[in-house]
């Protein structure tokens, strides 16, 4: 499975982007799906995770209230809407699929459960 992020660039203190994840799988509602970030010099952290018919989301406490998960099977699409951004969002961000059974998306803390990993798109918000 390959997976193309899309939607980053600079942005400024308070302003909204929407990232975009396009997979290349005729069978992308069998995935659950995540986003994560890694900022210069830290380690990769979980942003928020959705499971496969979209009718599930959980989120890091640093997303909640600000940033919305969800999916477009229809499309092999997953997005991430990103409201009041801040300079602390700025980082590389990453989709990633996991095939798994599980339907527990707080496994998604450990980022090292995904089988799939786009390249990543980078968001700076600028202060």
């Amino acid at each position: 499975v390959q997976l193309v992020e899309s939607g980053g660039g600079l942005v400024q203190d308070g302003g909204s982007l929407r990232l975009s994840c396009e997979a290349s799988t005729r069978i992308f509602s069998m995935y659950r799906m995540g986003w994560f970030r890694q900022a210069p010099g830290k380690e990769r952290e979980f942003v928020a995770a959705i499971n496969r018919s979209g009718s599930s989301t959980y989120y890091a406490d640093s997303a909640k209230g600000r940033f919305t998960i969800s999916r477009d099977n229809a499309k092999n699409t997953a997005y991430l809407q990103m409201n009041i951004l801040k300079p602390e969002d700025t980082a590389v961000y990453y989709c990633a699929a996991n095939r798994g059974l599980s339907t527990d998306l707080k496994e998604f803390l450990n980022y090292r459960v995904m089988d799939y990993w786009g390249k990543g798109t980078l968001v700076t918000v600028s202060s």
